[in-house]
C-alpha cells in the first residue's frame, strides 16, 4: 500500500493526471471514500491527463458515462447497485479497449477483476485529501510506484 497526502483539490487531481499518462487499455481503477471525499475530482485529473475535453461529473444517476480520450474512459459510478454488476453489462466495460474507474467498487467486489489499482480518498481536511493507493498485481504494483515517483 501507498499513500500520499494532497493539499488542494488541484494538487489530487495533478496526481489523477499523472496516473492517467501511465496506463493502458483494461486498466481498472476503483475509488472508494466517503460522500465529498473527492472522487469525481480524483476522475476530472485523470480524465484531463487522457486527453478528455468534455466536462466530467459523477454518473451518480445513470450509472456510467463514457467520454473520449487517448484512451475511452468509462467513468462509473455503482452506489445504487449492489453486485448486481453482471446485470448490467459492467464486464464488457471492464475487460474492454478504455480505462475503468469504479466509484463505490466496494459495492459490486464480486464483479471486479482481482487484478486492480484501488484507491481509498480520506478528507483530512477542508483542502486535505489522503489517497491510499493498493494496488494488486505487477502491473498495478508498478503503476502506483510511478505515480508517487
Amino acid at each position: 500500500m501507498y499513500t500520499l497526502i494532497t493539499h488542494s483539490a488541484a494538487e489530487t487531481q495533478a496526481v489523477a493526471e499523472r496516473l492517467a499518462t501511465l496506463v493502458d487499455a483494461g486498466t481498472v481503477i476503483t475509488l472508494n471514500g466517503d460522500l465529498g471525499a473527492g472522487k469525481t475530482t480524483f476522475t476530472q485529473g485523470f480524465a484531463k491527463g487522457l486527453g478528455v475535453t468534455r466536462n466530467v461529473n459523477s454518473p451518480t444517476f445513470t450509472i456510467m458515462k463514457q467520454y473520449k480520450g487517448r484512451l475511452p474512459l468509462y467513468h462509473m459510478d455503482v452506489y445504487r447497485l449492489e453486485d448486481t454488476g453482471d446485470d448490467i453489462g459492467l464486464e464488457e466495460y471492464i475487460n474492454g479497449d478504455g480505462v475503468a474507474i469504479v466509484e463505490w467498487s466496494n459495492l459490486i467486489e464480486s464483479s471486479l477483476p482481482e487484478e486492480r489499482l484501488a484507491i481509498t480518498i480520506e478528507r483530512v481536511s477542508d483542502e486535505e485529501r489522503k489517497l491510499t493507493l493498493a494496488p494488486t498485481g505487477e502491473r498495478y504494483v508498478q503503476i502506483a510506484k510511478e505515480v508517487l515517483a
